[in-house]
């Protein structure tokens, strides 16, 4: 589920984004593309980006930054923004579910 982005107020779903691709960074920038590419064709309305994410083992401090311009898109179209951590593999494998 990497990025889902739907309406709030009616079951429409906009764009699915970064299938199999959990790393931040690349979908932050996936979503900038994606808004720069669509703003005009979106009525303002109540919507949602929920990116889903796992921690990326390679990371050793920094990360995705969303731009200025990105958040006034989103805010001019009444976007919000969701980050959904979900577990890497590595902690999958450490923490197994019960049963």
């Amino acid at each position: 589920m990497p990025i889902n982005i739907y309406s709030e107020a009616t079951p429409e779903k906009l764009a699915y984004l970064c299938d199999r691709n959990w790393r931040l960074p690349d979908q932050v920038d996936a979503l900038e593309t994606w808004l720069n590419e669509n703003r005009t064709k979106i009525k303002s309305g109540q919507y949602v980006a929920d990116i889903g994410f796992t921690l990326r083992e390679d990371a050793s401090g920094g990360g995705a930054a969303i731009s200025p311009e990105m958040m006034r898109t989103m805010a001019d179209l009444g976007m919000s923004l969701f980050l959904s951590e979900y577990p890497g593999e590595n902690e999958l494998l450490r923490y197994p579910e019960p049963g």
